[in-house]
C-alpha cells in the first residue's frame, strides 16, 4: 500500500477562512484585546442577524452560556430541570452547579432528540425548566414542547450547540426558548477554538444577563456612562471572551455561507452514497423530519449493536479513516447518579443508541477525494449477521 493511501482522513479539522489572521492582528493592534471590543460587537450583530435573537452575548464557551442561563432562571437547590440523557455533560452540569436536580428524559429513536411524549411523566411540583438539545442540528418537536412548557409554566432553554442555521418549520433554532446557548468550539461549523454565546429572546432577562456575564457587576453600564461607578450587584462570573477570539469568530461568521455549502455537500454525499449499503446491512442513517432544516453539523450511522459498532470503527481506522462514537448516557454516569435522576421508565433508547452510534468525518475543508475515500471504506464493511 502506498504512503498516500495510508494518510489518515481526520475526524475533524477546524476551518480557517480568509480573514482570521488579519482580524486577529487588527484586534491586537487596536489596543482592545479584552472583551466587548469592536469585534465582539460585530460578531454579536452577525449572530443576531442569523438567529433573530433580541440580544446576543458572546461567552467563553457554550458551557458558560448554559451556566449563565441557570443563574438567570433563579434556580434553587432541589428545583428540577428536565434535560435529555443523550447530551453532553455541560447541559446537566450548568444546572447541577446551582443545586438543581437534572431529571434525565429518554430520546426518540429517529432524531435522537428528547422524546416530547415522555415529558409529562417526568414533571413534578419541583420542575422549573426544560432544556432541549437539537441533536445534529435537527430541531426537536418544538410545537409540542412549547405547548408543554406553557401548560406547566416552565422556562424553556435551548442547548443549540449543534444547531446554528438549523430551523424548525421555518423558524431558526435558538429562537424558541427564552434563552439559547451556542458553541464555537473547534468542532463546530463556525469556530474560534473555544467560545460560545447566549441568545436572549426574553427582554426581561437582558439587563440582568449583561450583569451576570460581567462578574455580577454593572460594569457595562458604567462604560456606557449610565452609572458613575460600577459595583457588585448580583451573582455572576467572568464569562466574557477576549476580543481576539471575537475577531476570529467574526471572520468565520462572514464566511458562514461558504462553510455551509461545503458541509452540506459532504453530508449529502454520505447520505446518497451510503443509502444502498446501509439498507443492505441493516444500518440506520440520520432522520430529518419534514419541516426541519439541518446545518450539516455531523453525519452519523447507527450500527446494529456495540460489537458491530466497535468493529466498524476499527475497520475504518485500518483504512486510514478516523470515526468516533458520541455521548455516553448521563442518567447512568457516576455524576448523573449523584446529582440527578432518570425520569420514570428510565432511558432505554438512550442506552441502546449510545452503543450503536458512530460519526463520520465532516468538516468544510474535507476534500472530495477524501469524501469518496470515506464512502469506499464504509462500503467495504459488511455487518456479520
Amino acid at each position: 500500500m502506498s504512503t498516500t493511501a495510508l494518510r489518515t482522513v481526520p475526524f475533524n479539522q477546524p476551518h480557517v477562512s480568509h480573514n482570521e489572521l488579519a482580524y486577529v492582528g487588527e484586534a491586537v493592534r487596536n489596543g482592545h484585546t479584552s472583551g466587548d471590543g469592536p469585534f465582539t460587537r460585530r460578531a454579536a450583530a452577525l449572530l443576531s442577524e442569523l438567529t433573530g435573537a433580541r440580544q446576543v452575548l458572546l461567552t467563553t464557551s457554550c458551557t458558560h452560556a448554559l451556566e449563565m442561563s441557570a443563574i438567570l432562571l433563579g434556580l434553587r437547590p432541589g428545583d428540577e430541570v428536565l434535560i435529555p440523557s443523550f447530551t453532553f455533560m455541560s447541559t446537566a452540569n450548568a444546572y447541577a452547579l446551582r443545586g438543581a436536580v437534572p431529571v434525565f428524559v429518554d430520546c426518540r429513536s429517529d432524531t435522537l432528540n428528547v422524546d416530547e411524549r415522555l415529558l409529562e411523566a417526568a414533571v413534578t411540583d419541583r420542575t422549573r425548566a426544560i432544556v432541549v438539545v437539537h441533536y445534529a442540528g435537527v430541531g426537536c418537536e418544538m410545537d409540542a414542547i412549547g405547548r408543554f412548557a406553557e401548560r406547566y409554566d416552565l422556562a424553556l432553554v435551548e442547548d443549540n450547540a449543534h444547531g446554528l442555521r438549523g430551523s424548525y418549520r421555518g423558524r431558526p433554532l435558538g429562537s424558541f426558548g427564552s434563552m439559547a446557548a451556542q458553541s464555537f468550539h473547534e468542532t463546530k461549523n463556525v469556530q474560534c477554538g473555544e467560545g460560545g454565546a447566549l441568545l436572549l429572546n426574553d427582554p426581561d432577562l437582558m439587563a440582568r444577563a449583561e450583569i451576570v456575564r460581567e462578574k455580577g457587576t454593572d460594569r457595562s453600564r458604567f462604560f456606557r456612562g449610565q452609572v458613575d461607578k460600577y459595583r457588585w450587584v448580583d451573582l455572576g462570573s467572568s464569562y466574557l471572551p477576549s476580543d481576539v477570539l471575537a475577531a476570529q469568530l467574526t471572520a468565520q461568521l462572514e464566511s458562514f455561507e461558504q462553510i455551509q455549502l461545503r458541509r452540506h455537500a459532504v453530508w449529502q454525499a454520505y447520505h446518497d452514497g451510503l443509502a444502498d449499503w446501509a439498507a443492505d446491512n441493516g444500518i440506520c442513517q440520520p432522520t430529518v423530519p419534514d419541516g426541519c432544516a439541518h446545518p450539516a453539523h455531523l453525519y452519523y450511522l447507527l450500527l446494529p449493536d456495540l460489537a458491530s459498532r466497535q468493529a466498524f470503527i476499527g475497520h475504518l481506522a485500518a483504512l486510514g479513516v478516523q470515526a468516533a462514537f458520541h455521548y455516553q448516557p448521563l442518567h447512568s454516569a457516576p455524576a448523573g447518579l449523584r446529582y440527578g435522576r432518570a425520569a420514570p421508565g428510565g432511558c432505554p433508547v438512550t442506552d441502546e443508541i449510545t452503543d450503536r452510534l458512530v460519526r463520520l468525518p465532516l468538516f468544510a475543508d474535507l476534500a472530495e477525494a477524501d469524501v469518496l475515500r470515506v464512502i469506499d471504506a464504509v462500503q467495504a464493511y459488511e455487518v456479520r449477521r
